[in-house]
Order: structure tokens, then C-alpha cells, then sequence
């Protein structure tokens, strides 16, 4: 008896697109001697465990197992922990964080909202007693304690379990200690809320209180027995949560942490190494302004290391700022024009690389991720790499092209690759830059490669990637195709890329028939400061125009069919499908709209603001950059109506689904045709199998029928 295989669309799915199996999550030893990782038992298994390599043999041990750990019994995640998940777009389950102590000896993890350890070198993993239900716990660095959060607490614990204790509690409803705010953990990458000093004596702990924060109700209509749940949203313009800082000891002695909060309301990053005094990065509202304060942790008070101030905006980091080992401060800075890495008072780096990223500070080096930069000799589109640079120089540290990353200590480098000609990515373990052990991966990989061309478009060199059905003639003219323009298109989220897998989903739609275009066009990153920031105040116009660039410009190269054009898009891809559909007619002949962002009044402070300022100050900017306003479709075209299918999670708590109906309303009202199909408990991801895979093919089905293909 033979299985046919599976669809793409259910393989796509059932493996979390191909990312269950691969080891992830990495931490190196400060020896080397060992690199601790997470991985699933196979490529459909969604359970990760936490494995251990020993860099001299390259024996692989299992550290925790959490079906074990939980002695068969179905992980229960409690809110606060589904919150933390979807803020970070978290698919899994089991052990899908962790945080080790300085010797990378101790593991902690929480799993159903209770507290593990493991012991690295010896593999054994144990529960600890602690007041659940238990969030983000972290090992001190001499692994004699661990902190975490608990119902707003900030508590800690010995490692063997002894003396469990909260050292700062929340006085009042709406108020906690030690965990990221909504805005915080959405847009600026800080999912933390506390950190250990070095001496493992004393925390810096944010203290959260969003009590000033709008309430807005997420219900689930298809059980109207329970109870809408509160969240507490920021939309633009209105009251972000106030968040406030301590340094608070094992004694619980606290100490504030004093900075002008009313002029620097935003906590961006908090760093504390052993090379110098605790770093605090806070930003303005309209983050035109920033400071790099560092902080004395017997006084709390602060002095101004850096400055930061730009006319449009000062875009955050991953990586800064920091010291390096001589106490130099590190950072990432738009200059010139370019995106540079500087250390000290001196730029590193110039316009040959757009730094993305700092990786690791050695005395010896700064390890970034990096792409080229405007005056690169080569473009290497959709190429991101790893480099070490210090004053001498700089060395690419990852050779074939495509997306790499890195995390190094103890002269032990993880290089993580993606390329275009093999599917998922290799995580390679060097030693002195040389090949030491390949980690093993059971990720499974698709029935087909991506049929994937990376060129520049147009006069403005705009990155994208066409993809053709795999038996499309290569040596003759064929016919032209009905295209599918499949953008992300805004901040953030850069599409086109020099890999395997971030393909698969556009050649799926190639091979039905269409000639597929992905166009990272100005505010996408990757490309130059300008490049991002070309779409302050111009959203909705900058982004859209440069799709149809690419595409006509793409026509002159590739047999794409004019006269039949979609677009389909997620989130900010949902959004500029739906302008598509709505301003350009005479381009696009159908939209495929997912979770769109329509109001622009109804999404996040820190998100909105950074490119279209106040609501307050600037309504028209909003006004015009949204799909609608109060009074129904804002600025629609004159001609044909073009047919919408919007897709949106009931459950989502980012994009929430008002965005979908009142765009709904505002079609209806002006007699444009569209399909709407609610998800019912779907947030903004679609991590369950059954959805994700059907969304594919109704979306197909939407496809044809709106352009009338056979």
C-alpha cells in the first residue's frame, strides 16, 4: 500500500514551513566546550527539547525533554506566557526559551507555568517549587539563584530550590514587575524585563504600570457564552503604559533609576556586562531623540554617555548599544548616509556594509550581521552576512551567498545559513573559523525547489525576487502569465531574500499558473537609512508606487500578463494589497487582503507614530495614508471595482479584527464587491494546521475566479 504524499499546502503547514526539526535557540559556552540548543524530535514534531554539543567529540546529549519533564501530560501555557508567545510569533511548544547562567553550566525554563532547571554537563533536568504560574526565568550569572516573574512579582529562588521569595510585587491593579509592556515586546524587540547585574547581587527591574492604557475588549463570537478579554492597547496617539526602572538587591532594597521620563518615556534596551556600568538606551515619543545613559547602580542615578537625534526617525537594534572589554561603548548610528558600526567616537564601518545587527564583542573583534551597503561593488541582493571588523578591517566570516547569522564565544562561532540551492538552513559549529561539526537537523524538506530569480527593478533598483512555474519553457517564449504580486512591501519585513525556504509559499502559487513577483520596495530594510525611511508621512503612496514600478519594469524582462494582476499580502501585505485593489484598479485586478492595518489610528504607538507622527498633530497624513476614514473609502480611484478577499483572525490582538470589519463596511457602503473570511480563534499568526493549510487554497480559488483562469 502506498501514501500519496502530502500537499504542499498541508506539508507547509503541518511542519511550521519547515522550521520544526532544525536546531535553533543557540548559546556557546564561554569556554567552547559546549553549545546548548533547542530542537523538536522531527520535522512535524512541535515539542522542542534542550540539547547540549560537546565541541570536542561532537556528541549531542539531551539536557531536558519536556514530555518527561511532564510526565505526559499536555502543556497548559498560562496568558501571560500566550501573550509573550504571540508578541514574538512563537508556533511551538515545549521548551521554546531559556536562559542559562554566565558559565552556561545551568539551564532554566518554564513549561506549563512551572519552573525547571537543567544541569548542562550532566544532562539532568528537575522541577523547582515556585509560585506559578511562572514566566521568563533567568539564572543568576553564578547560577546560585533564579529570578522570575510571577503574577506580576518579581521573585527569586535558590538553585536548589530553596528560600522562594518576591522581592518587588505589584502595588495595584494593572501593575507588574519584570515583564516587557505591549510595545516594548511588539516593536522594539525587548521581550525581557529584568536583568541580573554580573555579581549576580542585584536585578534591574522594569516596573509596568498600564493602568493609564485604553482597555479594548477581544471577543470570540463563535462562543458567545464567554467573556470578552481585556487588553490593554496603545493605539497612536493615545496613553502608553509608564515604565519605570530599579535596581533592586537580593536584600529587596530598591533603587530607582532616574531619567527625564517625560521628555524619554521609551525603555528601549537595558545592557549590564562586567566591561563598564549598567547602559539604559530610553527614546522620545516621536523618536527623533534618544539617550545612552549609564547608570550607577548604588544611586540610581544616570549620566549621559550618547546622544542621538534625526529629523525622521532613529531606528533600534539588536545587539546596542553595549561596551566592549576595554569599556568602549558600541553602537549602531546612521551617518553618511550609511548605517555604520562604531565603537568609541569612530565609525568602523562606511558605506559598503548596511549593518543589521551586532553579534558578539570580543577584545579582538566586533562580530556583525551585515548586507552590502550603497556603494558595495556588488548589489547581492537579498544577501545578508556575517563579518568581523575592528580597527584594522573587516573580514566576511560567512562565504556562499544567502542569509547568515551567528552566535560566537569562547573562539566557538554557530553559523547559521540559509541559501538559495538547499533547503532550510545549516547551523555549523566553527572553531578559529574552521569546520568543526555540523548540528543535525530533522527538518523536513519540500517536494520542490523555489524556481527563484533575484534582480533589481526599475530605475530605483527595486529588490525582487520572480518566480515561474517550475515547467515553464527557460529556452522559449512562452506565454505570458497572470501575475501575482506577493509582497510584504513595508518596515520591517523584507521578503526578498538569497534563500531556500522564505520561496516555497510563491512557487506553490507559480506552479498553479502565475508568474509570482515579491518587491521589497522603500521602507523595507536592508538597503540604506534613506531607502527605510523614504515612507515618513508618505506611507501608503511611497510603498504602493514602488510595487508598480517593479512590476511594469519586471514586464520589460519576464512574460507577465498586465491585463491580469493580483496581490496578496499579510499584515502590512494585507494592507498594501488592499490599497492596490482600491487606488490603482487600472494595475491590479484582484486582492487577497490578510490582517490588514485599515484605520491607522487603530495600531500601536511605537509602530505608528515612527512614520506618520500624531494622530492629533497630523490627521490628514493619517486620513490619507489609511484605507478608510469615518466617512467610508479614502481616496479610492474613479473606475472599476476590484474584487477583495479579507482574511482576518477574531482572536488577534495586534491587528485587531475591527480593522477588517469597518474596511467591510466602508466597501459595502460604496457597493464594492469583496469576500470576508473571519477566522475564529486565529490570532496573527496561523500556526493550526487545518487553517493554514486551507487558507492557501482558498486563496487560490479567490485567485482564479477573480481573474478568470481556466
Amino acid at each position: 500500500m502506498t501514501t500519496e504524499p502530502l500537499s504542499f499546502p498541508r506539508q507547509h503547514a503541518r511542519t511550521q514551513r519547515f522550521t520544526l526539526g532544525a536546531p535553533r535557540a543557540f548559546t556557546v559556552a564561554p569556554d567552547g566546550s559546549r553549545v546548548v540548543f533547542l530542537r523538536s524530535a522531527s520535522g512535524t514534531d512541535r515539542v522542542h527539547q534542550l540539547w547540549v554539543l560537546d565541541t570536542e567529540d561532537g556528541a549531542e546529549h539531551l539536557a531536558a525533554d519536556p514530555a518527561a519533564l511532564l510526565s505526559g501530560a499536555g502543556e497548559e501555557l498560562p496568558p501571560e506566557e500566550r501573550a509573550r508567545r504571540e508578541r514574538s510569533r512563537e508556533g511551538g511548544a515545549g521548551i521554546v526559551g531559556y536562559a542559562t547562567d554566565a558559565a552556561v553550566e545551568l539551564a532554566s525554563f518554564a513549561l506549563s507555568g512551572r519552573l525547571f532547571t537543567a544541569e548542562l554537563r550532566a544532562g539532568t533536568a528537575r522541577e523547582l517549587p515556585a509560585a506559578g504560574p511562572v514566566i521568563d526565568p533567568r539564572p543568576s550569572p553564578d547560577g546560585r539563584h533564579v529570578a522570575y516573574v510571577a503574577r506580576g512579582a518579581l521573585r527569586v529562588v535558590g538553585a536548589e530550590g530553596e528560600d522562594d521569595r518576591a522581592l518587588l510585587e505589584p502595588e495595584s491593579e494593572g501593575v507588574s514587575y519584570g515583564l516587557a509592556e505591549f510595545v516594548a515586546a511588539e516593536e522594539m524587540s525587548r521581550s525581557r524585563g529584568f536583568w541580573w547585574a554580573p555579581d549576580s547581587e542585584r536585578l534591574l527591574v522594569a516596573r509596568v504600570d498600564d493602568t493609564p492604557v485604553q482597555r479594548w475588549w477581544i471577543a470570540d463570537p463563535a462562543h458567545p457564552g464567554r467573556a470578552p478579554q481585556p487588553v490593554a492597547y496603545p493605539a497612536a496617539g493615545t496613553d502608553n503604559a509608564e515604565v519605570r526602572l530599579f535596581v533592586l538587591g537580593l536584600d529587596g532594597v530598591r533603587t530607582e533609576v532616574a531619567w527625564d521620563r517625560a521628555g524619554y518615556p521609551y525603555l528601549a534596551r537595558v545592557h549590564w556586562s562586567a566591561a563598564g556600568a549598567p547602559l539604559i538606551l530610553v527614546q522620545a515619543r516621536d523618536q527623533r531623540s534618544q539617550l545612552i545613559l549609564a547608570v550607577d547602580p548604588h544611586t540610581g542615578a544616570t549620566r549621559m554617555v550618547h546622544a542621538d537625534e534625526d529629523p525622521t526617525w532613529l531606528e533600534l537594534f539588536p545587539g546596542v548599544p553595549c561596551w566592549s572589554p576595554s569599556g568602549q561603548l558600541v553602537r549602531i548610528a546612521d551617518e553618511g548616509g550609511a548605517r555604520v558600526l562604531a565603537v568609541g567616537e569612530r565609525p568602523l564601518t562606511g558605506p559598503q556594509l548596511h549593518v543589521r545587527a551586532v553579534l558578539d564583542v570580543s577584545a579582538d573583534d566586533v562580530l556583525v550581521s551585515a548586507g552590502a551597503g550603497a556603494r558595495a561593488a556588488e548589489p547581492e541582493i537579498g544577501e545578508v552576512h556575517v563579518y568581523r571588523v575592528n580597527e584594522l578591517g573587516m573580514e566576511r566570516v560567512s562565504q556562499e551567498p544567502g542569509v547568515h547569522s551567528a552566535v560566537r564565544a569562547g573562539g566557538v562561532t554557530v553559523l547559521v545559513s540559509a541559501v538559495p540551492d538547499r533547503p532550510g538552513s545549516r547551523a555549523q559549529v566553527l572553531r578559529e573559523g574552521k569546520p568543526v561539526v555540523t548540528l543535525a537537523s530533522y527538518a523536513e524538506s519540500p517536494n520542490f525547489s523555489p524556481r527563484v530569480t533575484l534582480v533589481e527593478g526599475g530605475a530605483r533598483k527595486i529588490p525582487c525576487a520572480v518566480l515561474m512555474p517550475t515547467d515553464y519553457p527557460r529556452e522559449t517564449d512562452g506565454p505570458r502569465l497572470p501575475v501575482l504580486m506577493d509582497p510584504y512591501g513595508g518596515p520591517h519585513g523584507q521578503r526578498v531574500l538569497a534563500a531556500h525556504n522564505p520561496h516555497l509559499t510563491s512557487q506553490w502559487f507559480a506552479d498553479q499558473g502565475f508568474a509570482v513577483v515579491v518587491a521589497d520596495g522603500r521602507g523595507t530594510p536592508g538597503r540604506s537609512p534613506a531607502w527605510e525611511k523614504a515612507v515618513r508621512d508618505e506611507l501608503a503612496d511611497v510603498v504602493l508606487q514602488d510595487q508598480v514600478d517593479a512590476l511594469h519594469a519586471l514586464a520589460e524582462e519576464f512574460p507577465l500578463d498586465l491585463d491580469r494582476v493580483a496581490i496578496r499580502g499579510w499584515s502590512f501585505g494585507g494592507y498594501l494589497a488592499a490599497l492596490g485593489a482600491l487606488r490603482r484598479p487600472d494595475v491590479f485586478h484582484a486582492a487577497v487582503v490578510g490582517a490588514p492595518v485599515t484605520d491607522l489610528r487603530l495600531y500601536d504607538t511605537h509602530y505608528q507614530e515612527r512614520y506618520l507622527g500624531l494622530p492629533a498633530e497630523q490627521p490628514e497624513v493619517y486620513r490619507h495614508n489609511s484605507l478608510i476614514d469615518d466617512a467610508g473609502l479614502v481616496d479610492a480611484a474613479e473606475g472599476p471595482h476590484r474584487p477583495m478577499m479579507i482574511i482576518h483572525g477574531l482572536a488577534d490582538d495586534n491587528v485587531v479584527v475591527a480593522h477588517s470589519l469597518r474596511l467591510s463596511s466602508a466597501l459595502l457602503a460604496a457597493g464594492r464587491p469583496h469576500e470576508v473570511l473571519p477566522l475564529s480563534g486565529v490570532t496573527h499568526m496561523t500556526p493550526q494546521e487545518t487553517v493554514a493549510e486551507n487558507l492557501l487554497r482558498l486563496q487560490l480559488d479567490f485567485l482564479r475566479r477573480s481573474l478568470k483562469l481556466a
